[in-house]
């Protein structure tokens, strides 16, 4: 049996110990210690804007060699189809719904994930873990919402996507905060989040860490490392969100957020290799939705970011872990950003929290040994603020619906991947299971 092997079989007969002491916390002492987890979320990149997902023309060297010395997953789904929703469930491990974030969370203080909700942070406190956030945050602003009251021992965020050179909002305030108080520092903010990530892998190489590092690249506005500052504190800039750029640059700006992000990459796996670190840490990459198909790629797929079709929530997942996690191996289980709280809980041993309930399920198997996992029935709600229930769509093996502005969509998508071929008017009872199973799914995690 081999060391990979015999590693994830420990960890698949531990669930039974865990199982039955729930709200405990169990490291897995006969693998060595629990490992350290670096989860990086990228804003807004589409499927296709990674190398190690056919694209040519960015080049992204350091994802692509943990792809290639990891595994690739090629259907896995964010929860939203923008930011904040996608956010609260990677938090919460559950459907965004019951945590009342539907939509991208605008310049408010009265809308976030609740603090009484259990938080991937919390989870992983039981077992030693300090957990770090840099970067967005954009599940509630921090004053009431905050990262340092949800489990999180270090942040340093924006609540929003703010100037990355001057760090100044659309509202005209600095949105930069470090532990919730705002704080003022130069530097463009990829850089900011990539050294103050590495700094708390430093400072907390002796005991199991949690760093997420949650890049605001490739978010507007549209402003590489050496493209000029644009806000300044005081002012609205909603007019002119995508930053100082003229319309013609905004792809090649975007090109330059993602090659910052692919070098922040590099660096913190160097941090990781210095402090003798990497051979435990478990490194995941993904989106926390599609592109904007006029800046990114979210080929072959239909439709963009703020789509319910595949290109606005089908993105790069990317999972390394030497010696655990099969080299060059690539997946087709779907999967949803709600599925990394539980499957990050059973890798590091931990029974899930009393009184916690998650709607995603537990991921190890299919990254320690590649397995494939019993079908299931996934959903999905676009609530826009000012339009809600815009459009729902419903996926079941093979098979998608999507409903948007009360036209029904059906696709084959084994056989039509990019969502060309609409066949609900042929199938008319298979229209109707869905919107039942849609209704019954709703009431479920709404109450309503």
């Amino acid at each position: 049996m081999t060391t990979r092997r015999r590693y994830s079989f420990m960890l698949i007969a531990g669930l039974a110990i865990l199982a039955g002491t729930a709200g405990s916390s169990c490291k897995n002492e006969s693998s060595g210690p629990p490992p350290n987890i670096v989860l990086i979320l990228i804003d807004d990149i589409g499927y296709n804007d990674l190398g190690c997902y056919g694209n040519e023309l960015i080049p992204t060297p350091n994802i692509d060699k943990l792809a290639a010395e990891g595994m690739r997953m090629t259907d896995f789904h964010t929860n939203g189809a923008v930011c904040s929703p996608t956010r609260a469930a990677l938090l919460t491990g559950q459907y965004q719904q019951r945590s009342g974030v539907e939509s991208a969370i605008g310049f408010t203080k009265d809308v976030g994930v609740p603090l009484d909700k259990t938080t991937i942070a919390e989870a992983l406190a039981r077992a030693g873990y300090k957990s770090g956030v840099f970067g967005k945050w954009h599940v509630g602003h921090v004053s009431r919402f905050g990262p340092n009251d949800q489990g999180f021992g270090r942040s340093v965020v924006s609540n929003n996507s703010p100037d990355y050179h001057t760090h100044v909002s659309r509202v005209g305030d600095i949105d930069w905060f470090k532990d919730q108080q705002r704080y003022e520092e130069e530097g463009y903010l990829t850089d900011l989040v990539t050294r103050h990530t590495n700094e708390f892998i430093e400072e907390n190489q002796d005991q199991p860490f949690f760093a997420f590092v949650s890049h605001i690249a490739c978010h507007f506005p549209f402003q590489g490392p050496d493209d000029p500052p644009h806000r300044t504190v005081g002012s609205i800039w909603h007019d002119t969100k995508y930053g100082p750029l003229p319309e013609e640059e905004y792809k090649r700006a975007y090109r330059d957020m993602l090659m910052a992000v692919d070098q922040s990459v590099g660096e913190t796996v160097a941090t990781l290799e210095r402090l003798g670190l990497r051979e435990n840490t478990l490194i995941f990459i993904t989106s926390d939705n599609g592109a904007y198909s006029w800046v990114g790629s979210n080929a072959p797929f239909r439709g963009q970011k703020g789509d319910l079709f595949e290109g606005g929530h089908r993105v790069p997942a990317i999972v390394n872990w030497p010696g655990h996690v099969p080299a060059g191996s690539v997946s087709d289980v779907t999967a949803m950003t709600m599925d990394l709280f539980p499957t990050f809980l059973q890798i590091a041993g931990i029974a899930r929290p009393d009184g916690v309930e998650f709607d995603g399920i537990d991921l190890s198997a299919v990254w320690l040994e590649n397995e494939h996992l019993p079908g299931r029935t996934l959903f999905w709600r676009f609530n826009r603020s000012n339009t809600p229930k815009e459009a729902f769509a419903v996926r079941e093996g093979k098979w998608k619906y999507v409903e948007k502005e009360e036209k029904p969509f059906l696709f084959n998508l084994q056989e039509d991947p990019g969502e060309k071929d609409n066949l609900a008017g042929n199938h008319p009872e298979m229209v109707d299971s869905f919107r039942r199973k849609f209704k019954s799914w709703e009431q479920q995690v709404t109450g309503y």
